[in-house]
C-alpha cells in the first residue's frame, strides 16, 4: 500500500522515526508498502534536509501557460506609476497604441496585475461577513473554533476501507463527531456536517488541513463543503501544509482514537461505527484529559447559540448592480448571454457583480472580493486570495 493520502507528512515522519530507532529498512518499507528505492530515497533526502525533506515537492511548472510575461506585466506598472489615476481600460489602450510589439492581456488581466500589486484603490467594505484569512486563533469558549480532520484509512475485517471523519471542539476537546465513512468524497462529508450543525449549532470558526474534501485545487483553495461554511457564515482556518502540530490537539485525539478502536478494527462499516460511538461516550464522558485540568469535555461543552437554519437566507448584495446564480457547471450569465466561468465550488451560490472601472466588472460572494471580468472579454481573472493575510 503506498503513502496513506489522508497524512503523508506523519507517515513519513513515523518511518523516519522508527528507522532512527534501529528498525530494519526492508522491514518497514513492507510495513508501509512502498519499495527499498523510496525508502532510501526518503531517508537520503531526510540527512540532507532535515524536516523540510517531510513535504512533497512541488510539481509546478517553471512557468505557467497562460501567466503574462514578465516584460508586459512591468510595462503595465511603468504606465501606472508614470500615471497613478488610470486604470485597467486607459493602460491597456495606451500599450497598445505605444507598443504594438506586446502582446496584450485582458483588460480584467490588467485589473488583476494591478490588484496583485496593490494599485487598485479599493471602497471601504461594509458587507457582513469580512475575510480573515487563515490566520490560527486561540479558543476562549466553546464553539469557538471546531477542528476537522479524516483521521488515516484503516481495513476492516471485510477488507473494505475506512475513513474516519473527526470532528472537535477545540475549547473543550469535546468530540462532536466520528464518522465511519467509505471515502473521503464530498458528499459524505456534508451530510455528516449538516447533522452535527443541526444537532450542535454553528461554530464561528472551523480549523481544517489543506486536504481534501476541506481544500481542492481550484479557486483559492475553496470546496464545495467551505464554501457551504462560508455560506453559513463560518470563518475558515487552514493549517500550514506539512504542519500538523498547529492543529495538535485533534491530532493528539487521533493517537488515542487509532490506538482504541483499530486494533481489532470491525467487521464491517456499521459494526466499525458502533466501536466509533462506545469511543465518543468514553471520551466524552468518562475519559479525563490533562489538558483540560482532568475534567472530561462533557463538564465543559455546550451547545453553540446559533442555531442551523433550515432555510439559508439570500444575502443581501444591495450594494451590487447585478446578482447572478452559478450554475452547476461554475457559470454564470451575464449581459447578452454571455458566460463567465467562475468555478464550479459555488454552485448554485448567489454573488454580486459591480463595475469597479469602465468595462471592469468585479465578482463578489458574502463579502469575498473573487476577481474580475471586462466586458470585451469572458475571461475571469482571480482577485487577490481573501483567506490569506
Amino acid at each position: 500500500m503506498p503513502w496513506k493520502e489522508c497524512d503523508k507528512v506523519s507517515e513519513r515522519m513515523s518511518f523516519l522515526s522508527r528507522l532512527r530507532d534501529g528498525e530494519r529498512m526492508t522491514d518497514l518499507c513492507k510495513e508501509f508498502g512502498i519499495s527499498r528505492v523510496t525508502g532510501h530515497k526518503i531517508w537520503n533526502r531526510y540527512k540532507n534536509e532535515g524536516l523540510q525533506s517531510l513535504n512533497d515537492r512541488s510539481k509546478k511548472p517553471w512557468r505557467l501557460a497562460n501567466q503574462t510575461p514578465p516584460l508586459v506585466e512591468q510595462a503595465i506598472l511603468d504606465i501606472k506609476a508614470q500615471h497613478p489615476t488610470w486604470g485597467a481600460p486607459k493602460i491597456r489602450a495606451y500599450l497598445e497604441r505605444r507598443q504594438k510589439h506586446l502582446h496584450l492581456p485582458a483588460r480584467s488581466t490588467v485589473h488583476a496585475i494591478l490588484d496583485r500589486h496593490q494599485l487598485v484603490k479599493k471602497k471601504v467594505n461594509r458587507r457582513r461577513f469580512k475575510a480573515v484569512g487563515t490566520s490560527l486563533a486561540k479558543a476562549d469558549a466553546p464553539n469557538n473554533i471546531w477542528c476537522a480532520d479524516f483521521k488515516g484509512q484503516f481495513r476492516m475485517e471485510n477488507h473494505q476501507y475506512c475513513y474516519p471523519l473527526t470532528i472537535t471542539d477545540q475549547y473543550s476537546r469535546y468530540l462532536l463527531a466520528c464518522e465511519a465513512l467509505e471515502s473521503v468524497r464530498e458528499v459524505g462529508a456534508i451530510e455528516c456536517f449538516r447533522r452535527i450543525f443541526t444537532d450542535f449549532g454553528l461554530p464561528d470558526a472551523i480549523r481544517t488541513d489543506n486536504g481534501t474534501p476541506f481544500s481542492t485545487r481550484t479557486l483559492f483553495g475553496l470546496s464545495k463543503l467551505s464554501v457551504l461554511w462560508l455560506r453559513l457564515g463560518i470563518r475558515l482556518e487552514r493549517i500550514t501544509p506539512g504542519r500538523p502540530e498547529q492543529n495538535g490537539q485533534h491530532e493528539r485525539m487521533h493517537r488515542t482514537l487509532k490506538q482504541t478502536v483499530t486494533k481489532p478494527p470491525g467487521r464491517n462499516i456499521l459494526h466499525q461505527q458502533e466501536i466509533f460511538d462506545h469511543f465518543v461516550d468514553v471520551f466524552n464522558q468518562e475519559r479525563p484529559h490533562e489538558g483540560i485540568g482532568m475534567q472530561c469535555p462533557s463538564d465543559l461543552y455546550v451547545a453553540s447559540r446559533r442555531e442551523y437554519p433550515k432555510i439559508l437566507e439570500d444575502y443581501d448584495y444591495r450594494d451590487f448592480e447585478y446578482t447572478r446564480r452559478v450554475q452547476g457547471s461554475g457559470v454564470i450569465r451575464f449581459k447578452g448571454g454571455k458566460r463567465i466561468f467562475i468555478s464550479d465550488v459555488f454552485a448554485e451560490q448567489e454573488v454580486g457583480i459591480k463595475e469597479v472601472e469602465d468595462g471592469i466588472w468585479a465578482v463578489n460572494f458574502m463579502g469575498y472580493e473573487l476577481g474580475y471580468f471586462s466586458s470585451d472579454t469572458n475571461r475571469f481573472n482571480p482577485a487577490s486570495n481573501p483567506f490569506i493575510n
